[in-house]
């Protein structure tokens, strides 16, 4: 299984994993979830596996600019996910899979430990 990260290239988390890769000689895929979406299957299993009040980027731009009452729906796994998928940039980036293990977010430390 190749390293997949997913996120938007934009992003200054998503550019940092990226960079790390890089720099570290470990090939992976991008996976442009502005462009490309995300699937309800992916998310399921980042939900999952990180628990969907982690998987979802409350701190962000796109949560904050939504309307109240959207927000106030947002009230477990299903209704993240039903969310996430319409609006992708309120998913938490960058998400990256890996045979070494999964990760939600950037923590050089982290990546490091797991990937070197």
């Amino acid at each position: 299984m190749k390293t997949k990260i997913y996120g938007i290239p934009n992003c200054g988390s998503v550019k940092k994993a990226r960079t790390f890769f890089e720099d570290n000689g470990i090939e992976y895929d991008f996976h442009d979830y502005k462009k490309l979406g995300v699937s309800q299957e992916s998310l399921e299993k980042w939900c999952n596996e990180f628990g969907w009040e982690k998987v979802l980027n409350r701190k962000g731009l796109t949560w904050r600019g939504l309307d109240e009452t959207i927000k106030l729906e947002v009230t477990d796994a299903d209704s993240a996910i039903k969310l996430m998928i319409n609006n992708t940039s309120a998913i938490k980036r960058p998400v990256v899979e890996s045979e070494k293990g999964n990760t939600l977010g950037f923590h050089d430390e982290d990546y490091e430990q797991l990937f070197l």
